[in-house]
């Protein structure tokens, strides 16, 4: 069994389903399931890997296009060929290599589950953006 995800014009994924295994023989005239299932849905169609997080497999096996496409409104990355959560803030940057949205300073080292980003305070000065959640202050 593989995962598959559909895909709209914008490269949004608009639902994920399960179809059958990549391995299976194709029906005359496909040299893919994903070419299948796109004719057959008429939108684009793009497997994905149930098990692949920050471009890493969870149970040690080969990464696959970066992240499991999930959720409605995730996004698919033609050039890169990996799937992304949406990008939340426009300051953070893609980091290709772990397929996932960097902020543009660190985050704290000091108890870092208590920090969140914020984008307005980056905006306005640079050398901040990380602020203590309300709390922990």
């Amino acid at each position: 069994m593989a995962h598959y995800a559909v895909l709209n014009d914008d490269n949004e994924v608009c639902g994920v389903f399960v179809g059958v295994d990549e391995n299976s023989d194709l029906p005359e005239g496909y040299s893919s399931w994903e070419e299948w299932y796109t004719n057959r849905k008429g939108q684009t169609v793009k497997r994905t890997s149930y098990n692949t997080f920050e471009n890493t497999h969870l149970s040690g096996g080969t990464a696959f296009r970066g992240n499991y496409a999930g959720g409605i409104g995730n996004i698919y990355d033609p050039v890169n060929d990996i799937f992304l959560p949406e990008k939340e803030w426009d300051s953070w940057t893609l980091d290709v290599a772990n397929a996932k949205w960097v902020a543009p300073l660190p985050l704290p080292e000091t108890n870092p589950e208590q920090y969140i980003w914020n984008e307005e305070a980056y905006q306005a000065d640079n050398t901040t953006g990380w602020v203590l959640m309300p709390e922990y202050r």
